[in-house]
């Protein structure tokens, strides 16, 4: 994966990106979550912010390894970049939000329950998004990893190892018009862009093992 480590610096903590950039500008004119693509208009009980790459994973490449969230939050200023950083950030229904916790991605084998095919292994620390929502994330998590160092992988034991699969994701649901006006979007805001929506090639799926959708 390619390292090109130059942070965002225009927003400085999470709840600035969340109150005064990401509802207010980022989704002024409403969207979509990213889970369920159900149409979202501004904060609410219903709604908040998704962490693509969680912020409990973040805290290595922050400098605040073994700290708690808010321990980094006080005492890594790179730390509170990384968590603002807009290209991480997505609507969310908030119980889906809660259900996906800080759980890795995966196919699951068996159906969804609940109102969106979103699936959860509490057991296994598992979850699995709709197709359509794949290749966002996968772009958000390299995003993350080429921009801050972070590890694609996730700080604990699990089954299923995240970058073959999100290498598949990203070839599997390709960049579309509403994921290249959010990067144009961002880069508005904050100055940076996610290199993997603009170059696409960056990962070769030719190379790629790819995986069933279901």
């Amino acid at each position: 994966m390619p390292f090109a480590i130059a942070d965002q610096m225009v927003i400085l903590d999470y709840d600035t990106a969340r109150d005064e950039f990401f509802w207010d500008d980022l989704y002024r004119s409403g969207g979509e979550t990213l889970y369920c693509e159900e149409s979202v208009r501004g904060p609410g009980r219903r709604f908040n912010v998704e962490h693509i790459y969680p912020a409990s994973w973040m805290k290595e490449a922050g400098g605040c390894a073994g700290q708690s969230r808010r321990e980094c939050r006080r005492n890594s200023p790179r730390f509170n970049l990384m968590e603002a950083d807009l290209h991480n950030l997505y609507p969310a229904l908030a119980s889906i939000n809660r259900d996906r916790n800080n759980y890795p991605f995966a196919i699951l084998p068996g159906s969804a329950t609940g109102r969106c095919d979103f699936e959860v292994r509490d057991r296994q620390r598992l979850v699995e998004p709709i197709p359509i929502s794949r290749g966002n994330i996968a772009r958000a998590v390299f995003y993350m990893n080429s921009e801050y160092g972070t590890s694609i992988e996730p700080p604990f034991s699990t089954s299923v190892q995240q970058e073959p699969l999100l290498k598949a994701w990203h070839c599997s649901d390709p960049v579309d018009d509403e994921e290249r006006r959010r990067n144009d979007n961002i880069e508005r805001i904050q100055g940076t862009r996610n290199p993997f929506i603009d170059n696409p090639g960056l990962i070769d799926c030719s190379s790629v093992e790819m995986f069933p959708n279901d």
